[in-house]
């Protein structure tokens, strides 16, 4: 318990700015992507002049698993679960009418991240603005994809090498931009425990910073870009703790185990969402409960963006009715709860301080767990992770079968409201469409300026050099997104899980 130490002050377990809030409102970011560039470009200017204050895009299976539209296991994923991006032309769709360099746009993408973020730099020059000045985040977080989520190309230390060309590029080219969102988020959606979320986040953290100080990269050059990305879950007390422990326990490891010098390097900044796992089919109008409940453990836990779900999505994407209500949410909290005037509203709470310390406590003792058997990468090669959420998340479901964990409307409180809801449908015409665009675009382009790029990226590949360079190339080039990836596959191979 430090109750001496004020916001701002290092280990920053009270907020990593002295006003927090007060100061500056965490940035409301929702989350949305889906069909084509046009449809999703609209819906970023709706949510804008609702006053959302960033965007944040969710892109289809195909485009992360670095499939083109007419790759043949595209068939029936194209625009479903985010928006499809093929090319550099796509990309100009998306954004068309919305002025980079006057938005913070969060790209949650994995395995393709580098192609992506390629594309959006492309695009900011093509409107005129400085890349240098251009805020966003890309999620770029491989190694959760091997623990939980499963969006992954090449194996890990191939992987490893993309994430940390693009720290180094990003560094001299865009050097603004939050080049990875390290993401617990997906591990607690997975079945983690609050602990676990932290340890295996904070472990993969630890991966990435020696692969980019082992490739020659100084920690402070790059550790004030990195950031981010928690779950909120319904445990109020629980969650607060868990960003106040995580703020703490990551000042620590980059001041006492990597040397950092920089206080910027020292402070955790993240984006939080409300958890997806929690919400119902059943009476999806309480969810609407849920999530505020979760936002308001979020901002009470000093996250610096939020994305709050919408009622319905465990029945389909959100209507635009229901994202306006999510990001209606967030603003209540923010203008009329009073929240935003304490820094560190649980501040000497017994409670939450004692939380706090037994969260660090037990997410410190996983790491070194994870440090003797040779670091997040070994640890992941021999499942040990994984193992661990999918124990988890087995004692979870059983207590809810039990009956021993409530969940309203699940397994206790049932009734039949909500049968009616209305249901977000993507067009059936979207994936006919992407797939005559990638054809009409590799006709009209310069194939020999795109061959040209294609090959000096596996050039690259094959040698030691950055790709990021020569990844740009190829989206100027009008390389799409299949085919960079599959120009990397032909160097690196594919990942294929023991399991």
């Amino acid at each position: 318990m430090e109750p001496s130490l004020k916001p701002g002050e290092f280990p920053f377990t009270r907020g990593i700015y002295p006003g927090m809030y007060r100061d500056r409102l965490w940035t409301m970011r929702q989350y949305a992507g889906f069909g084509s560039a046009e449809e999703s470009n609209a819906r970023y200017r709706y949510l804008l002049s609702q006053g959302t204050t960033g965007l944040s895009v969710a892109f289809d299976l195909p485009t992360q698993m670095g499939m083109d539209p007419d790759h043949p296991l595209a068939a029936g994923e194209v625009g479903r679960v985010g928006v499809s991006i093929a090319s550099l032309a796509d990309m100009r769709r998306l954004f068309d009418g919305i002025a980079l360099d006057l938005v913070s746009t969060s790209m949650t993408i994995n395995s393709t991240a580098a192609i992506l973020l390629a594309f959006y730099f492309l695009i900011a020059k093509e409107q005129g603005a400085d890349p240098r000045r251009i805020a966003g985040t890309i999620q770029n977080d491989i190694l959760k994809e091997y623990i939980a989520r499963g969006t992954y190309i090449y194996p890990p230390r191939a992987a490893l090498r993309i994430v940390t060309d693009v720290f180094a590029w990003a560094a001299c080219e865009f050097p603004e931009w939050n080049t990875i969102s390290i993401s617990g988020y997906h591990i607690r959606e997975a079945g983690s425990t609050a602990v676990q979320e932290v340890a295996f986040t904070f472990a993969n953290a630890i991966a990435y910073i020696e692969a980019a100080v082992a490739a020659g990269l100084h920690v402070d050059d790059f550790a004030p870009r990195l950031s981010f990305f928690f779950n909120a879950q319904m445990d109020f007390l629980t969650e607060i703790a868990k960003f106040r422990a995580a703020r703490r326990l990551y000042a620590r490891l980059m001041k006492d185990r990597f040397g950092a010098k920089n206080e910027r390097s020292w402070m955790l900044r993240f984006h939080a969402q409300t958890a997806g796992s929690s919400l119902t089919a059943q009476q999806p109008d309480v969810n609407v409960v849920r999530t505020t409940i979760e936002a308001l453990a979020a901002v009470l836990g000093g996250a610096q963006s939020l994305h709050t779900n919408s009622r319905d999505e465990a029945l389909g994407l959100p209507t635009e009715e229901s994202a306006l209500l999510a990001l209606r949410t967030q603003q209540v909290i923010a203008y009329e709860s009073g929240v935003p005037a304490a820094p560190d509203p649980f501040g000497g709470s017994y409670y939450v301080e004692e939380l706090t310390d037994r969260i660090e406590t037990e997410a410190m003792e996983y790491i070194r767990r994870i440090d003797e058997m040779g670091g997040a990468l070994a640890a992941i090669e021999s499942g040990y992770p994984q193992s661990q959420i999918q124990n988890a998340a087995y004692e979870f479901q059983r207590e809810v079968e039990s009956g021993k964990r409530v969940v309203v409307g699940v397994n206790r409180f049932q009734s039949d409201d909500g049968a009616d809801v209305p249901v977000f449908r993507v067009n059936p015409g979207i994936e006919s469409a992407q797939v005559e665009s990638v054809a009409q675009l590799r006709t009209r382009r310069d194939a020999a300026a795109w061959r040209r790029s294609i090959v000096a990226l596996e050039e690259t590949a094959r040698g030691a050099g950055n790709l990021m360079p020569r990844i740009v190339d190829a989206a100027q080039a009008s390389a799409t997104v299949g085919e960079i990836s599959d120009t990397l596959r032909r160097v690196f191979g594919e990942y294929r899980d023991r399991a």
